[in-house]
């Protein structure tokens, strides 16, 4: 699902340190695998459902300033430098920035840097803000929509694109058979709770590398609302 917050206002807030790394929330673990998946001759659900209509909903120009958060190896900022905006790509994941520079035309910048923390940019310089499949990886979203508030022109616009939280929550959700309608159906455990869960990003393999996923019902992403000047626009699921 995506949703679509605009800017009703500047809050004028100073750029704020970088954040120092806690738990891991970062694909480094995993880089060359995503990168790979993510080069399937387009045949991904990045490519064949969310790249469409995020170009479409995001209107990008000519010229669009455009920041690719949580941008992992480039997959969403090359699409957007293609159609003609100006670029920026931040991930926490120095491997996948790596994957990013190599795969990527030298015009679109990349930083290694956490979400919480985009002190490199200054006020006011972005038109657009996307964060896709990523948000569910951040512990603290609120620190980050008060950085995009910060870093977005007036009027500019944030696209978050993510699991629908009510159907996809780590280790509390399934899919179940009832007999009697033989009817498949999806149980949810636990949706109004907010947890945060380590999840294994490599099943089967000898070295196991983990990441934590954060679930948050979908009424915490509309409470963001008083916490940062954004206003939410369209809901696309």
């Amino acid at each position: 699902m995506a949703l679509c917050y605009n800017q009703s206002h500047m809050t004028g807030q100073k750029p704020k340190k970088a954040v120092k790394k806690g738990m891991e929330t970062s694909w480094s673990g995993v880089a060359k695998w995503y990168d790979d998946l993510l080069q399937k001759e387009g045949d991904t659900y990045q490519a064949k459902v969310i790249l469409p209509d995020l170009v479409r909903a995001m209107k990008i120009h000519k010229g669009s300033r455009v920041l690719d958060l949580a941008c992992g190896q480039g997959f969403f900022s090359r699409a957007f430098f293609a159609v003609g905006a100006e670029v920026a790509g931040v991930d926490i994941s120095r491997e996948l920035i790596e994957r990013a520079k190599e795969e990527s035309p030298k015009e679109i910048r990349y930083f290694v840097r956490s979400a919480e923390d985009l002190a490199v940019f200054q006020d006011g310089y972005f038109e657009k803000i996307s964060i896709v499949l990523a948000i569910q990886n951040i512990e603290a979203p609120h620190k980050v929509f008060k950085e995009c508030a910060r870093i977005l022109a007036p009027g500019g616009t944030l696209y978050l694109v993510m699991n629908h939280p009510a159907f996809r929550i780590p280790k509390t959700s399934s899919w179940g058979y009832d007999e009697e309608t033989m009817t498949q159906y999806r149980r949810i455990d636990r949706y109004m709770s907010e947890s945060k869960v380590a999840i294994e990003m490599n099943p089967g393999a000898q070295k196991v590398v983990t990441t934590t996923s954060f679930h948050r019902p979908l009424q915490y992403y509309f409470t963001l609302n008083y916490e940062t000047p954004f206003l939410l626009i369209f809901i696309l699921q």
